[in-house]
């Protein structure tokens, strides 16, 4: 019996697929129940298979990328550079990055935080693993992730929002429309910017109460 340490490599975490099948998430930091910073990773099977998926962190998260294996192609700002195993990436609050895998199997190690705060698990990782089981018809285990995100996450716009996405995605227009509209209130610039291209929601803009929401 150890006094409460891991050993495991990369590869023996679970890989959860996206629901668009465009990202793999081996969720290091949730595994070993890792709470200093935020730390995953990210495995691209195939030659142009997102690692990164194309965003920025705009509440003042910095991120430092480790390439670990295969080769990525990493774009920051307005430089995209090739970025072989060994390859350290820094990506300042605000900025833009992506990355896609250069050969097959590339691993990307992701390591986040606040600089100068206090570090709290953000809810989307439990979101995305929470689409992942439900894409891999994990539907029970799903539903109660997501209930238990918005338990432990009150007051955000992100986990109704998300929330709404997946009872739309399970055809719960009901369920999806109350979470949306209280999304909405709390961020109605936001919902009305974004709602509208999220391809999750979709099938709920033909419904009334969509017209009723956002005029």
């Amino acid at each position: 019996m150890n006094d409460g340490y891991r050993v495991l490599a990369l590869d023996d975490l679970e890989r959860l697929t996206s629901t668009d099948g465009t990202l793999t998430l081996l969720p290091l930091r949730r595994t070993i129940g890792f709470r200093p910073f935020g730390v995953n990773a990210w495995l691209g099977a195939h030659a142009g298979d997102h690692v990164i998926e194309r965003h920025r962190e705009q509440d003042g998260d910095e991120e430092l990328y480790v390439v670990v294996r295969g080769r990525a192609t990493f774009t920051l700002g307005d430089e995209t550079f090739d970025a072989p195993p060994g390859t350290l990436v820094h990506a300042p609050p605000g900025t833009l990055r992506e990355a896609t895998a250069a050969d097959d199997d590339t691993l990307v190690l992701a390591i986040g935080a606040k600089p100068g705060k206090a570090w709290e698990p953000s809810a989307w990782e439990d979101f995305y693993v929470a689409f992942a089981y439900r894409a891999a018809g994990r539907v029970d285990e799903a539903r109660a992730l997501v209930a238990d995100t918005l338990a432990r996450h009150p007051g955000t716009w992100q986990g109704p929002f998300n929330a709404a996405c997946f009872e739309a995605l399970e055809g719960d227009d009901d369920a999806a429309f109350a979470q949306l509209g209280l999304a909405y209130e709390r961020a109605p610039t936001i919902i009305a910017k974004y709602a509208p291209g999220d391809g999750d929601l979709a099938r709920l803009q033909s419904d009334p109460r969509w017209q009723e929401l956002f005029g």
